[in-house]
Formats: C-alpha cells, structure tokens, sequence
C-alpha cells in the first residue's frame, strides 16, 4: 500500500469502488477529483472542512481538485439530511456567497491545483428539450430511493419536482468535467451513486467516488450546520473558536482531533488512549481546540487564544463571580433546563429566550441552541447577559 493512498484512504467511510480507485492512485496518473458545493450561504463551518482535508490530501498526491460552484443546484436547495425543501436562493445571492465561500475554502486546499467550475457553464445554455433528454435517462422510482425524498413521501410531506431534478443535475456535473473521482460526505452517498450512472449513460467510464463522516456540531447530536446554531466558522476569532470548541462533548474530542485538527493518527491515538486511560478530558479538549485554530489561523494562533480563554475563565479573573453547586440530577440536562435550575432564568420559556437572545455564553462561547446538552464540568462559568457570572461546582 503507497502512502499516498495510505492518506487518501484514511478516515474514509464509503469507497466505489476501492480497488479500481487504489489501482488508480498509485498508478501515478493525475486524476480529476471532483467536489461539488452549494453556496447556500456566505460562511463555511470547520464540518465542511472534512472533506475539503480530504481533498486536499487527493492534491497533496498530485491529482487536481474540481471544484465545481453549484450556481444552479443552490437555486434548487439540497434538503439531504432534512426533512423539508430548503430554501432556494437567487442568482445574484449564490454569486455574492460563492465570492466569500472561495475565500475560505482556499484556506484549506490548494488555489494553485484547482480548477474552478460553475454549472452555468453547461446549464446556462440548455434547452427545455435537453432537460427532457436529461429527465428521460432515469426514473420516479430511481429518484425517490433516496431516503429523505422516500421518507418524505411516506409521512405525506411536500416533495417539490424542481428537487427531483437535484441528483440528475449533480450526476451530469460529473459528466461535463469528466471526473474520475467525486467526494462528499455521507448524507451526498445517494448522489454519488447516482452520478456514477449518468456517466455510464452518456458513454464515459463511471468516477469513482469516496465519502466523509459528518462531523457533529457543539451539541454532539446532529450534524453541524449554521441553522441550527451548533457551528464553528472557518472565519471565527481564534478566541472564539477556541471558547466555542471547549464546550464540545467530552465524547467528540477524538472525532474533531481526527477529522479537523490537521494532526497524524499517531497523535489521535495518543489522545484516544489518555482519555481511556482517565486522564483529564479537559486538558485533552484544549489540546483539540489549540490544534483547530491553529489549522485555520496561523501556528501560533491555537496558543494564543488558549492563553486568552484561561486568563478570563479558568484563573478566575473575570471581575466579581459567584459560585453555584450545580443540582442534582441537572449535568447532561439542556442549556434551558440549566438555567433555570441554576436561577438564571424564571422559566424554561425566558430560558428559550435568553439563548435565542444570544444572551447566554459558556466558558465565553455563545450558546446557539437551547436544547443543546449541557456536559457540566468543574469551574465552568456561566454568563447571562449582565447578571454576575455563575462558576458551576460539581458535588
């Protein structure tokens, strides 16, 4: 096994097909690796990260990255993962996001073995009658064995038809830049596949094709996304990223090492090994935390904003706190439960508010969810709004 394809292959979920893709890597052949993004907003998060690494290690090998800028796709809106239609953007708001998105995907892989495509190039100039040709390569039956589109037809909710035409227009990407390999994360899988299929219908060899874990967000349940608060963003303060990346689960600190931090498998295994061994997991996050914003600001950057984090929440010198024993039978409740145990709110309502409010911060990181898992620690400081902050004891 080359180590070139030692890396590629690390941290791979889904492989189509693995020994024609090994073969062709360690062939030495440049091959065209294709991943495809959706602008649906200005901002990436470091879960976008995962497969851009991924990418990047493709680059590091000497293949060149397609990128291609989904300016059609996104007025469409992929709903994978959820169970509605997102909502489509207009042209001239996947154009001002895509500026910003480029940016910061720079940040993680190569501008110089890149090669930057928009749908528009093909799909500006078709015709009714060549989406028709398009349509007519594949089925109802075809389309809706992709999970969401099924579930949602099952339980009775909308499904619009414009959605139906998202994996075909995505399959011909692949079929426009003749790309032998494509990425993406787990919840694209179907999609994948699908493309696999319209090359082989338009008379090109099937890509082969390679996806990423999803990276839960802060709350350590769902995956992260700007919707639903539980973010970390590429162009985050190294502070804040920092404070955001401290109040991550014990339990995903392996998970964000391995998959965001831009350090070896020697030194997640190392990590992996001190937690089972009992050791700190908060001494642990920080090492996390410091190896992510490094990764995304500069060397220094990590160590920095670490030593910022301490000196205003873990040597008590934020002016004029109080402390609180955290209840019984309150550590792995949600942020509202929290609050309103702990007397920071009167109610779960004002609680809801309080968090919606942005009014709420933890170890300096402001909370976005108010159902999001509180993993209580020893020393942890709440702040809420301009009431005196609270440090949590445990018993």
């Amino acid at each position: 096994m080359s180590e070139a394809w030692e890396r590629i292959r690390r941290g791979a979920v889904h492989l189509e097909v693995e020994a024609h893709l090994q073969e062709a890597v360690d062939s030495g052949r440049p091959l065209r690796v294709k991943l495809g993004i959706d602008p649906s907003s200005p901002d990436i998060h470091i879960g976008h990260a995962v497969v851009l690494n991924k990418l990047r290690d493709f680059q590091d090998a000497g293949h060149l990255a397609v990128l291609i800028i989904g300016d059609y796709t996104a007025r469409i809106g992929d709903p994978s993962g959820r169970s509605e239609t997102r909502k489509p953007l207009t042209p001239d708001e996947v154009d001002r996001n895509a500026e910003t998105y480029l940016d910061q995907v720079f940040r993680v892989i190569d501008r110089d073995r890149c090669e930057i495509r928009r749908q528009s190039e093909w799909f500006g100039g078709m015709t009714l009658a060549d989406v028709l040709v398009l349509a007519g390569k594949t089925t109802l039956a075809q389309v809706t064995q992709r999970e969401d589109f099924s579930k949602r037809l099952k339980e009775g909710h909308a499904l619009g038809l414009h959605e139906l035409l998202y994996p075909l227009m995505q399959g011909y990407d692949s079929v426009a830049v003749r790309s032998d390999v494509e990425l993406g994360g787990t919840d694209q899988l179907f999609n994948l596949l699908f493309a696999r299929e319209t090359q082989r219908d338009n008379g090109l060899p099937p890509q082969d094709i390679l996806t990423t874990p999803v990276l839960e967000g802060l709350d350590g349940v769902q995956k992260m996304s700007k919707s639903l608060g539980n973010y970390v963003g590429v162009t985050d303060r190294p502070a804040e990223m920092f404070g955001k990346l401290m109040s991550v689960p014990d339990g995903l600190i392996v998970s964000y090492l391995r998959l965001v931090g831009g350090v070896g498998e020697a030194e997640v295994e190392r990590v992996q090994a001190a937690l089972e061994s009992g050791q700190n997991p908060r001494d642990l996050k920080a090492g996390m935390a410091r190896a992510i914003v490094s990764r995304f600001h500069d060397p220094d950057a990590g160590a920095e904003a670490e030593e910022e984090f301490e000196a205003r929440f873990r040597r008590k010198e934020v002016t004029e706190t109080r402390e609180a024993w955290l209840p019984p039978g309150i550590h792995g409740a949600s942020v509202v439960a929290t609050l309103t145990a702990l007397g920071l709110a009167k109610s779960n309502g004002e609680a809801r508010r309080l968090v919606e409010q942005r009014g709420v911060r933890v170890n300096g990181a402001t909370v976005e969810d108010p159902f999001q898992i509180y993993d209580a620690a020893d020393g942890d400081l709440w702040q809420v709004g301009k009431q005196t902050p609270l440090r949590i004891k445990l018993g």
